[in-house]
């Protein structure tokens, strides 16, 4: 028996193993694709930080990964088990279904316990850490966020475009937008680009060469204005903008001087002791608490989900016969989105305390563990 058991969780381990990197590796694609890949690739940020950043960002992938790759798993071992019949002459040599698959239903409580570590403590601070990261990156680097064909937003009141980066301070075909309450104020093209950055007073110098100003009449003049020597002005004024050419100038925006450790984390970046306190914080000040409980019985509930999904992946891989690795990465998927659309629903009326939003997260964990616990019941006695 302990030989048929170490053979039974070497095969789901080796299958976990292979499903958890496919899925964290997919789930981390959106992130560095987004954040850190273009950097790396218009040389703005050293590689080990690079990979430094990835890392971090490997227990929030895990999250979801880790129930998904229990469940994918175990549909794939046991379907091939059933497939091959091998499970049939087990069950001849008369060992029972539940004496069988008894290691694995403990695997999928470590996993949920290794889960609930994750979710709880270690994603949160990774994520935390991941965000201050970047922030550092930054200071380490000021114009790596300039990246070639993209509008950057990340300096508040301004939308800034830039076509071609030639070096760390030259950029080419520059566009800036400058907008007041969702309205345009003025929009600056320049051929050419030299940025200077000042870390102690946060600010983002833009020296311009053949600039074309187009700016609303009512704040015309207000912030730009023209280096002293060798600038050509030429002014027309068209209903309610003006333009102006400048040969030269210079344009000082301001970033964010806010480190991100110096305010308070989001609910969602929250460890399980600082969601604690947040909501007895909430409850004290007579502030509505439903989000934050949503989000506290989210991370719990969901540390659940490896158990509840290798409850459910066994029976139901056994039943379908398939060896097929595309079936039970499609099976599990299916399965996915039946488990999350209930988590979705929950956060979704976070802010609607009448529908007991913190309760509605558990519903697919009773869901699951109720029907593996029948199925496994079901094929214990061979029905």
């Amino acid at each position: 028996m302990r030989t048929l058991h170490s053979y039974l969780l070497r095969q789901v381990l080796s299958a976990l193993g292979m499903t958890v990197a496919v899925f964290t590796g997919l789930l981390l694609v959106g992130n560095v694709l987004r954040e850190i890949l273009s950097l790396l690739v218009n040389q703005h940020v050293p590689l080990v930080g690079v990979m430094t950043a990835i890392a971090m960002l490997v227990p929030y992938a895990l999250v979801f990964a880790l129930p998904m790759g229990m469940l994918t798993a175990t549909l794939l071992v046991f379907g091939r088990l059933s497939a091959d019949h091998e499970l049939t002459a087990v069950r001849a040599s008369g060992v029972s279904l539940l004496s069988l698959v008894a290691p694995v239903l403990w695997l999928g409580l470590a996993a949920s316990a290794l889960a609930a570590l994750i979710n709880l403590e270690v994603a949160p601070r990774c994520r935390v850490g991941y965000k201050e990261l970047l922030y550092e990156l930054g200071v380490a680097r000021p114009t790596s966020f300039l990246v070639e064909n993209r509008y950057l937003t990340d300096i508040p009141g301004w939308t800034i475009y830039i076509g071609r980066r030639r070096s760390d301070t030259e950029f080419e075909q520059v566009l800036l937008y400058e907008t007041r309450n969702d309205q345009l104020l003025r929009r600056v093209q320049a051929r050419r680009a030299s940025v200077t950055v000042d870390a102690v007073a946060r600010v983002i110098q833009f020296r311009l060469f053949d600039a074309e100003v187009f700016t609303k009449a009512i704040a015309f003049g207000t912030d730009l204005s023209p280096a002293t020597t060798g600038t050509n002005q030429v002014a027309a004024a068209e209903s309610d903008w003006s333009m102006v050419f400048f040969g030269e100038t210079s344009l000082p925006l301001k970033f964010s001087s806010a480190h991100p450790m110096d305010s308070r984390p989001k609910i969602s970046e929250m460890t399980f002791t600082q969601l604690l306190a947040e909501l007895a914080d909430n409850k004290r000040r007579g502030i509505d608490p439903t989000p934050v409980m949503v989000h506290l019985h989210r991370q719990v509930s969901f540390s659940f989900a490896c158990l509840g999904f290798t409850m459910v992946g066994i029976p139901l891989g056994i039943r379908g016969h398939r060896r097929e690795t595309s079936f039970g990465i499609a099976a599990g998927l299916v399965l996915t989105v039946v488990y999350y659309s209930f988590i979705i629903l929950g956060q979704s009326w976070e802010t609607r305390p009448h529908l007991l939003p913190h309760l509605i997260v558990w519903i697919p964990n009773f869901l699951f563990q109720g029907l593996g616990a029948w199925l496994l019941w079901r094929g214990n006695r061979g029905l």
